[in-house]
């Protein structure tokens, strides 16, 4: 009998300790969990990168303070380097999108989304370099210092 009521109390552990305790903090958050969404979405966003690289270096596109990438409005373009732009853009703010949830998810945390989009946003702002555009909250396009 002792037995089985231990067995029991040991398989309900992993349920007591899944449910939050009210009153506590969450768990942080790993940025760097290694789950496959995450790993294939970085993936994507680092193969991209280097195509994005030569509009950041010629400030034709840049980053929002909302941690997607924008064209600049005074930036020149022809047509069809627009157009490359435009899609490289569409699928990079897709993918960080993609990647914010993955983090979440993967935290087990879907709800901290908002919390995830933050810290990204910042690692984003962090790792931009010296002289690539930033865009603030108003619209207003500086290089970064």
């Amino acid at each position: 009998m002792k037995r089985l009521v231990l067995l029991l109390a040991c398989l309900a552990l992993p349920v007591s300790a899944a449910d939050p305790v009210k009153g506590t903090a969450p768990p942080a958050i790993n940025l760097d969990i290694g789950t496959p969404p995450v790993v294939i979405t970085k993936h994507a966003l680092a193969q991209r990168a280097s195509r994005l690289i030569r509009f950041y270096e010629a400030g034709e596109i840049g980053l929002g303070s909302d941690g997607l990438i924008y064209l600049r409005e005074g930036a020149k373009f022809k047509l069809v380097k627009q157009q490359i732009a435009e899609k490289l853009i569409d699928a990079e703010n897709a993918e960080r999108k993609t990647l914010v949830f993955a983090i979440a998810d993967g935290n087990g945390q879907r709800d901290a989304q908002p919390k995830v989009w933050e810290m990204m946003r910042e690692r984003w702002h962090q790792q931009w370099k010296s002289g690539w555009w930033l865009r603030d909250a108003e619209g207003k396009w500086s290089r970064k210092p």
